[in-house]
């Protein structure tokens, strides 16, 4: 599979109407019983949140996507995912598809004010932050959580394990899922930490993160066990919604078989 060679700078690629693809996964949320709210922050927007329970269910699995506007690939997967319904039957379901609403239409990073959301889940500066967070701390805790993302500059996929409690880890399987739809990054060095195999291990040290993202806030609140899935951007959009649903399956799949 060959790079599209569109990204130069920043993200070139397609872009997504994020009004249509969340209509579509609430149709879809509600075609399969799940149960659909949304979240209102200051400014006159909303989060979309889903929500599916099963009696006797013996984890809960929290699974976002969409906090950067140039990102498209999460909210479609996120849209595949409900459309398919193929779920593990033990497992409580907590979805946000969509954490940007008002930086897609811009088709970049930061929401409509300039903020990155994912810097913000330490002093939630945000108003989407806060909604967010706020939601999240009426939920139990969560015995995996799944970040969908992609990285525009990368050469391939590549996921951030955080696992301070060295749980048995899902990274390999989810990567050699992904394998089968998308090229894996092999550098040794990926955004400036060291990589091996596609799979990252940020710090855990509260202290060494000045601005927290999604994923570190979950790992100090809600889960011990984060992944950030990261497609690369300068493949086909249908790569790399492939390779996102791939990597959540597998991660369902194993950490149910555990």
């Amino acid at each position: 599979m060959q790079r599209l060679g569109k990204n130069h700078g920043g993200y070139h690629g397609e872009r997504i109407d994020i009004h249509h693809v969340c209509r579509g996964a609430v149709h879809a949320a509600r075609q399969h019983g799940w149960q659909v709210e949304t979240i209102p922050f200051d400014g006159g927007g909303e989060l979309l949140t889903f929500q599916r329970h099963t009696p006797g269910a013996r984890r809960n699995v929290y699974i976002s996507s969409g906090i950067h506007g140039d990102e498209p690939a999460g909210p479609l997967a996120m849209q595949r995912l409900l459309v398919e319904n193929l779920w593990p039957a033990d497992t409580n379901l907590l979805l946000c598809p969509c954490l940007n609403p008002t930086g897609f239409p811009l088709n970049r990073r930061e929401n409509l004010q300039g903020k990155d959301l994912n810097r913000d889940y330490k002093h939630f500066e945000t108003a989407e932050a806060r909604a967010h967070i706020g939601w999240l701390q009426s939920l139990p805790g969560f015995d995996l959580a799944l970040c969908l993302h992609e990285d525009w500059e990368a050469n391939g996929f590549y996921l951030y394990e955080l696992n301070p409690d060295a749980a048995p880890s899902l990274a390999q399987r989810m990567v050699d899922a992904v394998a089968r739809e998308c090229p894996i990054d092999l550098a040794e060095v990926i955004e400036g930490r060291p990589a091996c195999g596609g799979v990252i291990h940020p710090s855990h040290d509260p202290e060494s993160r000045p601005q927290w993202p999604e994923a570190f806030w979950l790992l100090q609140h809600k889960t011990r066990l984060s992944y950030t899935l990261e497609a690369a951007s300068d493949f086909p959009l249908t790569a790399r919604v492939n390779a996102l649903v791939a990597a959540v399956r597998a991660g369902l799949c194993s950490s149910a078989s555990e």
